[in-house]
C-alpha cells in the first residue's frame, strides 16, 4: 500500500468553493465535492485525508458536518476507514462485465485498424515541408556512407541543430549537451533506465502521459501521482507528496501538457526546479508538444532556470510538430548525463537511422514557418470541434487548451470507459479518461484532438453521437437511464 496522505490546507484547497447557499446541508454539499474529486483523480485512490476534527476546523464547519460527510462516502464505498489509520479513498466495486469496456492496452496503431483515430494527437505530415527536407537529406548522407553508421549519442548535425533550437528558446545548450532518441517515448525509458529502478517511486502529474504511466510500470517502479488543480500545478502538493514518497525522480509535462493543455506558469517553472535542488531529485520534463502554441508564445524551457544542473533533464521530439513517422526524439542534459545514458543505450538499440536524423536538422531550420501553418489549421480545427461538442453534446464541457493537439472533455458523469468501448463499436477509436490517470481516475473525461481533416471530424462526432445515444442517452445529451460505473 502506498503511504498517501494529504495535508488539512492542500485537502482544503483542492475542495475549493464546495459551500451550498445558505449553507443549507453541508455535509451532503462536502462529501459530493470529496466524490467528485476522486471521480476526476484529482484525489488518487489510497489516499489518506485529514481527520474529521482537523478538517472541521480548517473549514470552520463543525465535527459532525465533515463526520456526517465522510460517514456518506464510507456508505458509497469512497472511503475507507480502519482504527488508528483513519481514512484512505477508494471507488466502489462494480458488477457487471468491466472488461467489456476495460482500456488497458498501451495507445498503439496496430489497436484501431479500420476505424476513425481519436485516440491519438498526432499530425499528418507537412507533405511539402517533408519533400524538400528529404531531398536535401539525401544529399547530406553522401557525407555519412564512408562510415559504419551507428552513433549511440546521434549525428553531430542533428545535435548542433537542437542545441541551436535551445539557445534560441533562451537556454544556451552544447552539442554534447543533446543525445538523440528514436522517439520521446524511447528517451523516456532511457531516462527511466539511468534513474528508477524497481520499487523505486516517480512523481507524475494526474492526469499525465499514458505511455509515460506504462514506460515507468515496465521498469518495475510506482507512479505516485500529484493532482493538476485548476489546470495549474500546486507546488506545495508537489512538494508534500514527494516528502512522502521520496521518489526517485519527477516526471512532468509542463507544456500544453498533454491531455489537460496546461500550461505551467513561469513562477512555478522556477519553483520546481528549486523543489530539485534542494530534495536532490531530477526533474524529467516532457516538452514534446513545446513548439504548438495557439494563443499564447512559445513557453520557454524549464531549463532555462538550470540550464548546467544534472538535476534537470529535458526530453523532446520531432514527432508532433514535424511527424510521428520520422522516429527522432532527444535528451537535453549535463553533458556527463548525457554520456551515462549514451553507455546504456545499447542495451536498447544503436542509435537511430541517419537519414531520418538528417531530414529531421533540416526541418529544425524551418521550424518556425512550419509551426505557422500549422497553428493556422489548428486554430481553425479546435474551433470546429468546441463549436461541434456544443451543438452535438451540449452537457459536455470541453477546456480551452491554448495550445497542444487535443481538448480535455468533462461528459458530466463518468462514463468515459462506457463511451470508449461504445464508440468503438460505431467505428471511433477514443482514448478513455482512465488511460490517464491512476487507480481508475478520469471516468468522467475524455481527450479529443483535433488533428482530423475537417470531413472525417464531422464523420466522427457523429458516430459519437450514435455512440452517446446508446449509453441509454437523448439526443440532446440528457440521461434516461443512469449508468452506474466506478
Amino acid at each position: 500500500m502506498e503511504n498517501r496522505r494529504i495535508g488539512t490546507a492542500n485537502f482544503a484547497r483542492l475542495l475549493g468553493t464546495w459551500r451550498p447557499p445558505q449553507d443549507r446541508g453541508l455535509a451532503a454539499a462536502l462529501a459530493d465535492r470529496v466524490r467528485l474529486l476522486i471521480l476526476d483523480g484529482r484525489l488518487p485512490l489510497d489516499t489518506r485525508i485529514p481527520a474529521e476534527r482537523d478538517l472541521a476546523t480548517t473549514l470552520d464547519v463543525s465535527r459532525t458536518t465533515v463526520a456526517t460527510a465522510y460517514e456518506m462516502l464510507r456508505t458509497d464505498g469512497y472511503l475507507e476507514s480502519r482504527r488508528g489509520s483513519g481514512s484512505r479513498t477508494r471507488v466502489p466495486a462494480t458488477g457487471g462485465e468491466p472488461d467489456m469496456y476495460a482500456v488497458e492496452t498501451p495507445f498503439s496503431p496496430l489497436t484501431g485498424a479500420g476505424l476513425t483515430d481519436l485516440a491519438h494527437a498526432a499530425l499528418s505530415a507537412p507533405t511539402d515541408a517533408i519533400r524538400r527536407a528529404a531531398a536535401a537529406a539525401v544529399t547530406d548522407l553522401d557525407s555519412h556512407l564512408c562510415g559504419h553508421g551507428y552513433s549511440l549519442t546521434g549525428t553531430s548535425v542533428l545535435r548542433e541543430a537542437v542545441a541551436r533550437r535551445f539557445t534560441a528558446r533562451g537556454v544556451p545548450t552544447t552539442a554534447e549537451q543533446i543525445l538523440v532518441t528514436t522517439g520521446a517515448q524511447n528517451a523516456i525509458v532511457l531516462v527511466l533506465s539511468l534513474l528508477a529502478g524497481p520499487g523505486d517511486r516517480v512523481l507524475v502529474e494526474h492526469p499525465t502521459y499514458p505511455n509515460a504511466l506504462d514506460a515507468i510500470r515496465g521498469r518495475g517502479a510506482r507512479p505516485v501521482p500529484v493532482p493538476l488543480t485548476d489546470d495549474s500545478w500546486d507546488i506545495d502538493l508537489l512538494r508534500e507528496t514527494g516528502r512522502d514518497a521520496a521518489p526517485a525522480l519527477t516526471y512532468l509535462v509542463p507544456d500544453f501538457h498533454n491531455p489537460t493543455g496546461a500550461v505551467m506558469a513561469p513562477q512555478t517553472r522556477a519553483d520546481v526546479v528549486e523543489l530539485a535542488r534542494r530534495t536532490r531529485t531530477p526533474i524529467v520534463l516532457d516538452e514534446t508538444l513545446a513548439e504548438l502554441p495557439l494563443d499564447v508564445p512559445a513557453p520557454g524551457p524549464v531549463a532555462a532556470h538550470a540550464p548546467d544542473s544534472a538535476l534537470v533533464i529535458t526530453i523532446g521530439s520531432a514527432s508532433k510538430v514535424f511527424w510521428g513517422g520520422l522516429r527522432i526524439g532527444w535528451i537535453r542534459a549535463a553533458t556527463p548525463i548525457v554520456r551515462r545514458l549514451a553507455a546504456l543505450r545499447p542495451a536498447v538499440d544503436l542509435g537511430g537511422a541517419v537519414l531520418d536524423q538528417l531530414v529531421t536538422a533540416r526541418l529544425l531550420g524551418d521550424v518556425d514557418a512550419i509551426v505557422a501553418e500549422r497553428q493556422a489549421d489548428l486554430r481553425a480545427a479546435r474551433a470546429d470541434l468546441v463549436a461541434g461538442i456544443a451543438r452535438t453534446f451540449p452537457r459536455w464541457t470541453p477546456n480551452r487548451p491554448s495550445g497542444g493537439l487535443s481538448l480535455w472533455v468533462d461528459l458530466g458523469e463518468p462514463v468515459s470507459s462506457l463511451l470508449t468501448g461504445a464508440a468503438r463499436r460505431h467505428g471511433v477509436l477514443l482514448a478513455a479518461g482512465p488511460r490517464f490517470g491512476l487507480d481508475g481516475a478520469f471516468e468522467r473525461h475524455v481527450r479529443l484532438p483535433f488533428t482530423l481533416r475537417p470531413d472525417r471530424m464531422a464523420e466522427a462526432l457523429d458516430r459519437l453521437t450514435a455512440a452517446w445515444q446508446g449509453l441509454h442517452h437523448q439526443p440532446d445529451g440528457g440521461v434516461a437511464d443512469r449508468i452506474a460505473v466506478a
